[in-house]
């Protein structure tokens, strides 16, 4: 896999996968670090870190400096060099899985915006859309780094 492929985009959620040229753990390492996640933001939003851990964890909270605002994150799911996951205040999800394959890492990246009590005008809005343009942006921004 060359490039980022699209495995979803119902049931509230958004979802690319790509092939990244390095171990999960390196990746992990990255995904984990909150203070490197503007260099992965595929949006242009996120504009770097306000205060939080150096190294993300189950529960950890860690507020990030947007484009126009600012937000707290909960990471809400984690599993060490294979899942993080965080909620964003919007009650949308951002989650990255990861898992070893030859030639490196398969990275799936997903918009979850299921817990979202107005997933109609989400979608009215384009946010879906938008989201999937995100995703693939930062699943090539990953693969060029690890290139």
């Amino acid at each position: 896999m060359t490039g980022t492929v699209m495995i979803d985009q119902a049931r509230g959620r958004v979802v690319r996968r790509t092939v990244v040229a390095a171990p999960p753990a390196t990746i992990f390492a990255l995904l984990a670090d909150p203070r490197r996640h503007s260099a992965l933001d595929g949006t242009g939003s996120v504009k770097g870190m306000i205060d939080g851990p150096d190294r993300l964890e189950l529960g950890s909270l860690f507020r990030m400096r947007m484009r126009g605002y600012t937000t707290t994150n909960t990471v809400v799911e984690f599993e060490p060099d294979a899942l993080i996951a965080w909620r964003h205040r919007g009650r949308h999800v951002w989650r990255w899985q990861l898992r070893a394959v030859t030639g490196g890492t398969e990275v799936t990246e997903t918009f979850d915006y299921s817990a979202k009590r107005a997933r109609r005008l989400v979608r009215l809005i384009g946010i879906p859309r938008r989201a999937g343009v995100a995703l693939d942006r930062s699943l090539a921004a990953l693969r060029e780094r690890f290139a």
